[in-house]
């Protein structure tokens, strides 16, 4: 598949090398769900990724498959209050308390998740995250999904990466505004932070 930058002037993106399925053990994995809010995922919110909406269903059954595994599930909620500097890059977005920074109804958090508040891409930059995920629940394998694909999924993909954590990410998990934004956040996953991408969350099965 070709993406043309500017007149004349085209690059192929690599290939992504999918593996068919990922087997990992329960009681070392946990998933993250990235920033599955009202303003990116639903019709009125400020930052809209119009493909979110279809990974729901999907992710959905990643939730399901885990919970029954005893795998920990955590979101991360992205935060902003009063005149957040990234409004200058972005339009005000998941301002405290209001809807759009709302978790969407379909993935609504049970009492026993971790919900991690954070205000930047990544999620565990300025949080507890690595403090429950190492330190109390001696994590070594997360799975990622959710949105944006190359910024706030990436980025917290990366960060995940460089401690170490094996990542996996399934493709029909996460989703981006382009399809080129969608395969840079797979191809580094696979190649950058030695992750695993599988197409489905299907393919990924909690043992």
């Amino acid at each position: 598949m070709d993406f043309k930058f500017i007149p004349g002037k085209s690059v192929s993106v690599p290939e992504i090398p999918y593996k068919d399925q990922v087997s990992l053990p329960a009681n070392q994995s946990a998933m993250i769900i990235v920033d599955m809010q009202n303003d990116f995922v639903k019709h009125g919110g400020s930052l809209l990724v119009p493909a979110a909406l279809e990974t729901v269903a999907s992710i959905q059954r990643l939730i399901h498959h885990g919970r029954e595994a005893g795998v920990h599930v955590i979101y991360t909620q992205d935060t902003a209050i009063g005149d957040d500097p990234e409004f200058q890059i972005w339009p005000a977005h998941c301002v405290k308390g209001t809807w759009g920074w709302q978790i969407i109804e379909e993935l609504k958090p049970q009492e026993e998740d971790l919900i991690c508040i954070k205000n930047r891409y990544d999620g565990f930059y300025g949080t507890w995250l690595d403090h429950f995920l190492n330190h109390i629940w001696g994590i070594k394998r997360l799975v990622i999904v959710g949105t944006v694909s190359n910024i706030c999924v990436l980025h917290t993909a990366a960060s995940a990466g460089l401690r170490w954590y094996s990542v996996i990410v399934p493709a029909d998990g996460i989703s981006a505004l382009t399809e080129f934004d969608q395969a840079l956040t797979l191809h580094q996953v696979s190649g950058l932070y030695a992750g695993s991408v599988v197409r489905s969350t299907e393919d990924i099965r909690f043992v």
